[in-house]
């Protein structure tokens, strides 16, 4: 597509690569700037609202032309790169279960890719990475739909999601990353990172669970989880005053377990014992999705949340 951003010539590109398609903000993230197009006839609509948001959001208004796929999962691949051309993966993360392109419910491995596919996504992210001299941590995004990987974007920093990855390779990626940044090599060759078992993380946000509203407020019981194979990342205690103005995410529940089963059996323990009162919490909303049959079977993509939403 190149620079020119011209109505005529982002339509054209469009219609090249056949409908539907998504047309989105090359500055965007979190779901914004983003349009879903059917038909050539709704596209110039389309196109305005996007630029429009984009502009609003991100202060550049340019976008991209993208191939929608109808029935994908989303995958994602860690990377790391040292100063001295070394660069690995770390496996990948299944992150399919989201909510307007937000990301609820993370696992690794994914049921959904085998080993083959496995080893050669991770193997091309790696070289890609090697040819651009990528320094640090950091995660290439996919959607997957039979057996094919289409790229998304690379988020340059670590996420949200990382510690699923720590749990099924061993390895910190905090403390790597500080090692890295400090100028050091990487710790580990290719060849000695192995993934073990199975880990699931859950977003823990102060949100009510079927409407999504925000709760700030104060929490005045907090009793998280614990156990083998049980992690609780948050910053939050009972008393603390959750305000207003940021993100509603305030924890993360990680479950690690030698297999998928058991990592959903843990999970299900973990999230009985999770309470915390004075807000509203996004728990209800595990505790309903881990009784479903396609949690438990990994038959979902990224539309299944919002059906599932939408029945219930």
């Amino acid at each position: 597509m190149g620079e020119d951003q011209s109505p005529s010539k982002l339509k054209a590109e469009a219609d090249r690569i056949g409908y539907p398609v998504l047309i989105k903000a090359v500055a965007g993230g979190g779901g914004k700037g983003m349009r879903r197009v059917d038909v050539s006839r709704d596209f110039a609509d389309a196109l305005v609202s996007c630029q429009r948001e984009a502009a609003s959001s991100f202060g550049d208004e340019r976008v991209l032309i993208e191939k929608y796929i109808l029935g994908p999962r989303h995958i994602e691949v860690q990377v790391f790169g040292d100063r001295y051309g070394n660069v690995v993966h770390l496996f990948e993360r299944d992150c399919s279960l989201q909510r307007r392109h937000q990301k609820v419910w993370e696992e690794g491995p994914s049921p959904a890719v085998n080993a083959e596919e496995r080893d050669s996504i991770g193997e091309r992210v790696a070289a890609a990475m090697r040819e651009l001299n990528y320094l640090g941590v950091g995660t290439v995004e996919f959607l997957y739909e039979d057996g094919e990987f289409y790229f998304i974007e690379m988020n340059t920093r670590l996420q949200v999601e990382h510690p699923v990855t720590e749990a099924v390779t061993g390895i910190d990626l905090v403390l790597e990353q500080i090692r890295v940044a400090s100028g050091a090599q990487l710790a580990f060759t290719q060849d000695e990172i192995t993934f073990s078992g199975h880990a699931i993380e859950c977003r823990i946000n102060a949100e009510n669970p079927r409407t999504f509203r925000p709760s700030p407020g104060q929490i005045t019981y907090w009793h998280p989880p614990g156990g083998l194979g049980v992690r609780v990342d948050s910053g939050v205690y009972q008393g603390y005053r959750i305000p207003p103005y940021y993100d509603s995410l305030i924890g993360k529940l990680i479950v690690h377990g030698k297999n998928r089963n058991e990592c959903l059996m843990r999970l299900k323990r973990a999230l009985s014992e999770f309470v915390i009162d004075g807000i509203e919490t996004t728990i209800p909303l595990f505790n309903e999705l881990i009784r479903q049959p396609d949690i438990a079977n990994g038959l979902y993509d990224i539309h299944w949340l919002e059906k599932f939403l939408g029945k219930s």
